[in-house]
């Protein structure tokens, strides 16, 4: 990931806060797969074991957000080198806020169960959603990790396959509650799952687009596909 620098000490503090994003991203994917596991399999044990590995998350982006400002503020570093160190603040605050959606996902399960309906409501979607929320994730990981831009490219055009998952499911979802309105309350609650499935989605398009401001140097946020080819070339 890194070029070598004249201090060995530099390339060892930036070695370890990669390391930590990484095992960040790690612990927001397996919460993400507990998640949609604890919905589809009936368990709250394992929406209460999601919700409980949160500290877990928090703790680790306390952690990043500290070194990167001490290495900061130690090695002053230039140009790319602090492209770098931003990249990764912005990465653990968007690997943190998916682990937020994940959170939310756990007590939305916890709900759906209580109600009891949790077998009878329409989220065959919801699966699809989730392992394509979750293979952009670690994509986007992998990306960052190895400074690759063309699979950046397209981990930002292929968010907009979760958006669809989204507005398909809202619509079955729409259907479903005008056939019978008894199903209001636990389908409101599984139309906010499906929001926080394609919320991971946006994240880990966002630790995409920081890849491409490493290596690239550019800005590439809010960009049309058109734009964002001109700025990677």
């Amino acid at each position: 990931m890194f070029d070598k620098h004249i201090s060995s000490q530099f390339d060892a503090e930036l070695n370890s806060i990669s390391a930590k994003v990484m095992e960040m991203g790690g612990l927001v994917e397996s919460q993400l797969r507990s998640a949609i596991y604890a919905f589809f399999e009936h368990s709250s044990e394992a929406a209460d074991q999601v919700i409980e590995r949160e500290a877990g998350v928090n703790a680790l982006e306390v952690e990043i957000d500290h070194d990167v400002s001490s290495t900061i503020s130690r090695r002053q570093p230039t140009a790319r080198d602090l492209r770098m160190l931003l990249a990764m603040s912005k990465i653990t605050a968007n690997l943190e806020r998916a682990g937020d959606e994940v959170t939310k996902m756990a007590r939305m399960v916890k709900l759906i169960l209580e109600s009891g309906t949790s077998r009878t409501l329409p989220s065959s979607e919801l699966r699809v959603a989730t392992d394509l929320a979750t293979a952009l994730l670690r994509r986007s990981l992998d990306a960052f990790a190895r400074l690759d831009t063309d699979t950046a490219m397209a981990i930002i055009k292929a968010d907009d396959e979760i958006d669809q998952e989204y507005d398909g499911f809202l619509r079955k979802l729409i259907t479903y509650i005008m056939e019978d309105s008894r199903a209001i309350s636990p389908s409101l609650n599984l139309l906010f799952l499906a929001k926080a499935i394609e919320r991971v989605g946006d994240h880990a398009k966002n630790i995409a687009e920081s890849t491409i401001y490493v290596a690239k140097g550019a800005d590439v946020r809010h960009l049309s596909p058109s734009d964002l080819e001109s700025a990677v070339l």
